[in-house]
């Protein structure tokens, strides 16, 4: 009997083109401006540091020319971080302490008015209505827990924060391994089984699968990936219930 409802983000609760045309832009303009404001701060400059160590480890020949590029110019640390931080911006690479400072900068644009997040309107419903019934939910995320905290708490329609008990991302586990999810039910202290795991992303959905969660794929217009595989399908929220008895 499923008792937690775990939820991807983009392409499940939130439209993928809300992070594509308004969060990511967003990042890649403003974060030049926020390391050099805030490279002092000892949180920020351990995240360039972070950054950086993950450089010297990235073997990817894009960022060995960077690399090369940068050890013959006079920067400061923060300017030669922000160049290669830039590249995994648009490589749209899975960088974990990229995801971690683009929570930071996302958090100014939040908290100032510039950004107001983006919800599907059937999410708002269904996880209000979950919750009311007494499921508990979670978010298993790319993007870093203080960035999907935001993104519910500075909603169109208000602060649904809230409604979360639990919140991951992948300082836990690659999204696409079968041990992150354990790692998750564990942390849920909760069977696998009795947890119900909601992706757009089949390989998600196939790791999910295999730690013994329940698994629904959502299947939505502008997704980028549009084959669930053997995985149930919906395409909206509300058609979740017929999976929670």
């Amino acid at each position: 009997m499923i008792s937690h409802i775990l939820l991807d983000i983009e392409g499940t609760t939130c439209p993928v083109s809300f992070v594509t045309e308004t969060l990511f832009p967003y990042a890649q303009s403003a974060l030049k401006d926020f390391l050099e404001r805030h490279k002092d701060d000892a949180s920020i400059s351990r995240l360039i540091n972070n950054a950086e160590d993950e450089w010297m480890q990235d073997q990817d020949e894009e960022s060995t020319t960077l690399r090369q590029q940068s050890e013959k110019m006079q920067q400061p640390k923060y300017l030669r971080v922000e160049s290669y931080l830039q590249l995994l911006i648009a490589l749209d690479k899975k960088s974990t302490t990229l995801k971690d400072i683009q929570g930071k900068v996302w958090k100014e644009g939040y908290t100032t008015g510039k950004i107001t997040s983006q919800l599907f309107e059937d999410a708002y419903e269904s996880l209000k209505k979950w919750h009311k019934q007494g499921f508990i939910l979670g978010i298993y995320s790319s993007g870093s827990v203080e960035a999907q905290r935001l993104l519910y708490k500075y909603t169109r329609r208000g602060d649904i924060e809230n409604l979360f008990s639990h919140w991951f991302d992948t300082h836990i586990g690659n999204k696409k391994e079968q041990i992150s999810y354990t790692t998750i039910a564990s942390a849920m202290a909760c069977k696998p089984q009795n947890i119900l795991f909601i992706s757009d992303n089949s390989d998600e959905c196939d790791a999910a699968k295999r730690a013994s969660l329940r698994t629904l794929y959502s299947l939505r217009k502008g997704n980028p990936q549009q084959d669930g595989k053997n995985h149930p399908i919906i395409s909206n929220l509300g058609d979740v219930d017929q999976w929670l008895k």
